[in-house]
């Protein structure tokens, strides 16, 4: 019995062992977030598993966000960030052992294109161990040990649509503007000009009549 006992405690034992780093974990949150709005504030929290206390959380941040982009929002008392080239630091005094780190940070601007962005982040205990919280998600595969946390924020507004100009069927013809078409003005102004030319016109018929009827006068006065 005392065998049997003690097997099924070491079996406990070791289960938990083999489990323990898979229990713990990184998790970030941002209740509303929509892409491609900003500014955005990023819950952590990341759960202790060690024999020490936590000091550090390095997070890779996704494209798409600049580390100068991020500042501190909330921390353990004495924590600080640190931007780094492809993200940032927080850290501080040790956490008291078990106890687990809550912070937030605010990004100016959440990328446009993506709803899910993965910030790897490896986790720093006072004895110098660490945690990688590093492993992607890979769609219908194994489920990873030690996954990133994955922010997944709503899609964004579509953009505008941009006005084409209408372009002419292939084989219409293109109607080319007419340069000598008349403006109203211009209509005005040339009728105004054919009706000035009516009494000329008349003038100059009844000369040519009187002309000849001048002459016709002469000749026939000539016959007597």
């Amino acid at each position: 019995m005392r065998r049997t006992t003690a097997t099924v405690l070491m079996g406990a034992v070791l289960l938990a062992a083999g489990t323990g780093t898979a229990v713990a974990h990184v998790e970030v949150s941002a209740e509303g977030a929509v892409a491609g709005t900003g500014p955005v504030t990023l819950a952590f929290s990341a759960a202790s598993e060690a024999a020490a206390g936590i000091t550090a959380m390095r997070t890779q941040l996704p494209d798409g966000i600049d580390p100068a982009d991020v500042t501190l929002a909330a921390g353990p008392a004495g924590w600080v960030l640190t931007p780094t080239a492809e993200g940032f630091d927080v850290g501080g005094p040790a956490l008291p052992v078990g106890e687990d780190a809550e912070y937030a940070v605010t990004v100016a601007t959440l990328p446009a294109a993506a709803t899910e962005l993965a910030f790897p982040t490896v986790q720093a205990y006072a004895d110098g161990t660490e945690d990688a919280w590093i492993e992607p998600e890979v769609p219908g595969g194994p489920e990873p040990e030690l996954p990133a946390p994955v922010l997944v924020v709503a899609p964004g507004a579509a953009p505008p649509a941009t006005a084409v100009p209408p372009t002419s069927a292939p084989g219409s013809p293109t109607v080319a503007a007419d340069p000598t078409a008349s403006t109203p003005e211009a209509a005005a102004a040339a009728e105004d000009r054919r009706g000035s030319g009516w009494p000329v016109a008349v003038t100059a018929l009844a000369a040519v009549a009187a002309v000849a009827g001048g002459l016709w006068y002469r000749r026939s006065r000539a016959g007597r």
